[in-house]
């Protein structure tokens, strides 16, 4: 099975270098860059990490943007690792943008337990590294830009579908149910089921060569949605 992809995001090399070691050693793989900006450029070229580690300086802003920026491509768990002077004035950053933080110095053994604890929340899928991923011959989904290819034709998407397609895909082809998906997707009270209505409807004209007669994003009525199949492995055809 493939290993969990790390992306540690901290200006401190001593501190990037032993964390990585740490992780690696770990059975993760691990990614280390230095600022927001490469962290962006590293999705970019390689994919979606499983996880990112956001070191922050006070005020803590520039890692709030990049977590909203990683979220906004996909439901992505962010960890932040603060001093203990940042985490007072980082406390509504932390409750909209992290799933845990950690206060420095790091204890690398609570380190391993919060991040097994976060994982353990998001399914277990393989295919979260890879730039581009080929659910089949008519469709394929590239996260780290936001867009979709749909029988040849590249249609961008909405940091909310994305997010919406990344939930759903996590979970294939299992029933995602709608308090779930408004917990991962909208932090904000006021979403309800019909923000949500409106927004796979928006998505399915994209994704789907018949809105009204769903291939991918199916509908279980009361419940939830769940997207229909997972991507074959290793380039193999989808035998469905």
């Amino acid at each position: 099975m493939k290993r969990h992809t790390i992306l540690i995001v901290e200006s401190d090399s001593n501190v990037s270098g032993s964390l990585a070691g740490f992780l690696d050693s770990s059975s993760y793989e691990v990614a280390t860059v230095a600022d927001a900006q490469s962290a962006l450029a590293y999705v970019r070229r390689s994919g979606l990490p499983s996880i990112a580690l956001i070191a922050s300086q006070p005020p803590a802003m520039s890692g709030f943007a990049l977590a909203s920026d990683l979220k906004a491509k996909a439901d992505l768990p962010v960890i932040f690792l603060l001093s203990a002077d940042d985490v007072d004035g980082a406390a509504e950053g932390l409750k909209k943008y992290a799933d845990d933080f950690l206060v420095k110095p790091l204890d690398l053994r609570e380190l391993q337990l919060r991040l097994q604890l976060v994982l353990s929340r998001v399914p277990v899928i393989d295919y979260d590294g890879e730039p581009v991923i080929i659910v089949d011959k008519n469709l394929s989904i590239d996260f780290a830009h936001n867009r979709i290819e749909v029988a040849g034709n590249v249609l961008g998407l909405t940091p909310t579908e994305s997010i919406l397609l990344y939930v759903l895909l996590r979970h294939a082809p299992r029933v995602v149910n709608n308090r779930a998906l408004l917990s991962r997707v909208w932090s904000a009270d006021y979403a309800n089921e019909d923000t949500l209505r409106v927004h796979m409807h928006r998505l399915r004209r994209k994704l789907e060569f018949d809105s009204h007669h769903p291939h991918y994003i199916r509908t279980e009525r009361g419940v939830g949605y769940r997207f229909t199949q997972r991507p074959p492995r290793d380039g193999a055809e989808d035998s469905n």
